[in-house]
């Protein structure tokens, strides 16, 4: 196992918790971060009895935004070097977008900027009663270029608008009126729900749930006619998998 030193990976099967774990920096992002972010995901990617992944902050929160040491350092990055850090960023939240394993964020405390931006990405997100969330990257002069493209998928424009123009925060009551999270916990029970609903989710089909994902990333972009086609193309590929086999077995033998 990599020895990981921003980030805490535990494995107990069937799930990984990655837990970032700068509390000095209040779990702010950083190139190094992300790159062990995705080196954790990347070492179970093949392993079959991992289903699940909770995504966490240490230390009572979740991930502040970007790193603002970093961020001071950019102002002598070039054209390309700024590029070539944005795609960092990209390819990390759509690795986590597509990854083929259920991506769960556990949010307690603050959620800003790309913190924000990594919830927005997984698959659910459960939120302590105390979390505070905010796309904050406009009041500091930059843009929420990346996440805009998945808020305004996950919760339609228009509040994707509000958010990312305002740059104000909100409560996780609101997140969850908006759709951008699913449950909002008290927070001593946070930890207990998350693990008890993965447990839950873990136990489907492992090979479903990976072209599920893949179904809902692909067609997202498509018109209804295209996206119906890949849909039927899915279904009958689905069918023929072991996974589908052991299942209709499973269903005939209580009959």
């Amino acid at each position: 196992m990599q020895d990981f030193k921003l980030i805490k990976h535990h494995l107990e099967h069937p799930i990984v918790k990655i837990t970032m774990n700068r509390p000095e920096k209040k779990n702010a992002l950083s190139p190094d971060m992300m790159d062990e972010i995705s080196a954790a995901l990347d070492s179970v990617i093949n392993d079959y009895d991992v289903r699940v992944i909770i995504l966490t902050g240490g230390e009572g929160i979740f991930c502040a935004g970007a790193d603002l040491e970093y961020l001071e350092k950019l102002s002598s990055f070039g054209a390309e070097e700024n590029l070539a850090d944005s795609r960092k960023l990209r390819d990390l939240l759509w690795k986590i977008y597509t990854y083929p394993k259920i991506v769960i964020a556990q949010v307690h405390g603050a959620a800003l900027g790309g913190g924000a931006g990594l919830a927005t990405v997984c698959d659910m997100v459960f939120a302590s009663d105390d979390s505070e969330f905010g796309y904050t990257e406009i009041g500091l002069g930059f843009i929420p270029a990346l996440v805009s493209v998945f808020l305004t998928r996950k919760i339609g424009e228009q509040h994707a608008r509000e958010l990312l123009l305002s740059a104000r925060k909100f409560s996780a009551e609101e997140a969850y009126s908006l759709g951008l999270i699913n449950l909002v916990v008290p927070c001593p029970q946070l930890e207990e729900m998350v693990k008890g609903y993965a447990m839950t989710v873990a136990k489907n089909s492992p090979t479903a749930v990976a072209m599920t994902k893949r179904l809902l990333s692909t067609t997202a972009g498509m018109s209804m006619e295209a996206a119906l086609e890949y849909a039927a193309s899915m279904n009958a590929l689905a069918r023929g998998t072991e996974d589908a086999k052991k299942g209709r077995a499973k269903f005939l033998a209580k009959k």
